[in-house]
Order: C-alpha cells, then structure tokens, then sequence
C-alpha cells in the first residue's frame, strides 16, 4: 500500500499545487487508468482526446431538462476529469511531456466547458431569451481569464518549487524563437498551434507586469536559476494562492454546477461564475503582483549592491 502510495505521489505535478479532491480521487484513479493506457500502449495525447469527446458528451446531457440524463452528465464529465488527470500522469509516468499535449490539455477543459454553456444556453433559450446568450458569452469570457490565470500561477509556482523541469512555464521570448524557426509551408499545424499558444501566453504576461518585471529580473542577472533564498520566500508567499488556483480550476465550479442542476436552476451556475469565482480572479492577481513587485524591488536592490561591490573592487 505505501509502495502504491508513493507511486502515485511521484505522479502528482507537486503537492503545494494539488487540491484535496485531486489528491483523494482523481490522481488515485487517474494512476491507475495511467496503468492501463501504458500498458495497452495508449499516448497520452490519446488519453486527452478521450477526455474531450467524454467532457463534451457530459455538456450534451445538460441541455435536457432530465434529472435522470443530468445525473449522467455528470457521471461522464466526473470521468472526463479522471482521464484529464490520467494524461499528465501517464505524460509524467513515460516521459511523453510536450508543448502539444500541453495546449491539447488546455483546449480540453475548453471544450468541455463551452458544450457545457451552449448546452445550458439552448435549454434556458424558451424561457431567457437571447439574454442567457449574452449571460453565457459574458461567464465564458470570465471562465477562459479564470484557467488562464490559475495555470500561469500554477507553473510559476512550480517553476521555482521544482525547477525548469517540475514546470511548463513558458514564455513569449521562448516561444517567439520556436515560433520563427518553423514553417507555415512545412509545419501548418504545429506552427497554427504555436500562433495561438503564444498568444494565449502573451495575454497571460500582460496582466502580470510585476511578475514579468521580477522575472527579468531572474532571466538577465541569474541565467533562469533563481537562488535559494528568493525560492523560499516565494513559495511562501504564493502557497497560500495555490487553493485559489484549484478553486479556478475544475471542481469548485463543478460542484456550483452540478447543485445548480439538482436544483433545477442552470443559470445559478453562470452567476456564481461570474461572482464569486471573478472575484477570486481579483483577489488572486492582485495579490500576486503585490509580493511580485517586492521581490523586483529586492533583486533590484540586490544588482545595485552587486554593481557597488563590483566597482569597489576594480
């Protein structure tokens, strides 16, 4: 049991990062689902693709006004989820990492999501009208902000927890020079799917200034490998943040779904995403480029003293 344990544990991407629900249901079904596609040979790519049509099957169930077929829903986007753990799982159990499985992952839960609102949507249309178009259109936007910024925090995280390998940070100026050397002619899809990744990741670097300052900071004076006292203290700092990233993540806004479906009120979902959930978004952003904008301050005090010294001994 300890041996299976650990073994699971080594899948997780951190514990910092994982959520309760995670730790206790999906990663444990998910390593062993991993089992079971390693074995049969299974890609983890193939595993992503899986949870897409599953998630969006789930979002089909939704449109019904059926207890009984909303119950199945979601049945089928809990199993979603348990596939969409299994991935990264199974990416970190055989060393099948990737940018593509990366941005497959992200266009997952989109898709879930936007078969979840257009399903909703179609079933309020008789009653709502095309305001719970524009409702839906207003949440889906929120959501896209929400995951974007509770997995770019996630990775910083985990980039100065773990190291370059323990993250998929990536940045502009990186993905820009990848960008440049492929071909629309020979590589169309790789390079269309490299055109959207960096703007997804541009976007997540320009609601961040802070970050990006303290970053450049890391990248121009200590070659990406920030040191030891300044990876402690950030931890520490953005730790606490990490239930926010959960919470922005998947099962907060499953469970506020799936209540709102018992309850026969769907658009109870929309508001208490675009509530409760957008202020966390608040909360969590500002809160981080607060203790971003003081360690700028220190590795920028810490170059002064550094060029001081320099000149005094010259």
């Amino acid at each position: 049991m300890q041996r299976t344990n650990n073994a699971i544990k080594s899948t997780f991407k951190s514990v910092d990062t994982e959520e309760f629900i995670d730790i206790h249901f999906y990663r444990p079904l998910g390593y062993y689902w991993a089992i079971i596609f390693r074995k049969a040979g299974i890609h983890p790519n193939g595993v992503t693709i899986l949870a897409i049509f599953l998630g969006m099957a789930a979002g089909v169930c939704f449109y019904f006004g059926d207890l009984t077929v909303n119950v199945l829903g979601m049945f089928l986007l809990v199993w979603a989820n348990m596939y969409d753990s299994a991935d990264g799982q199974l990416a970190r159990m055989t060393g099948q990492t990737s940018p593509l499985g990366r941005m497959l992952d992200g266009f997952c839960g989109d898709a879930w999501f936007f078969t979840i609102y257009a399903a909703i949507c179609l079933r309020l249309t008789p009653e709502w009208g095309l305001w719970i178009w524009a409702l839906g259109a207003v949440t889906g936007y929120g959501h896209t902000q929400q995951a974007a910024m509770a997995d770019y925090y996630r990775n910083v995280h985990l980039l100065f927890l773990n190291g370059k390998k323990g993250s998929e940070l990536s940045d502009t100026i990186s993905l820009r020079k990848e960008w440049e050397q492929l071909s629309w002619k020979k590589n169309f899809l790789l390079k269309l799917g490299n055109t959207i990744y960096l703007d997804y990741t541009r976007k997540q670097e320009k609601q961040t200034p802070q970050l990006q300052r303290m970053m450049t900071f890391i990248r121009n004076e200590y070659k990406d490998e920030a040191p030891e006292w300044f990876r402690k203290s950030f931890r520490e700092k953005s730790l606490p943040l990490m239930k926010y990233t959960n919470m922005l993540s998947f099962n907060t806004r499953v469970i506020a779904l799936f209540v709102s479906l018992f309850i026969h009120l769907p658009w109870l979902y929309f508001i208490f995403e675009l509530i409760v959930l957008n202020m966390m978004l608040v909360y969590m952003v500002v809160k981080h480029e607060r203790f971003c904008a003081i360690f700028a301050e220190q590795l920028h005090l810490k170059q002064q003293e550094k060029t001081c010294c320099s000149t005094r001994i010259k």
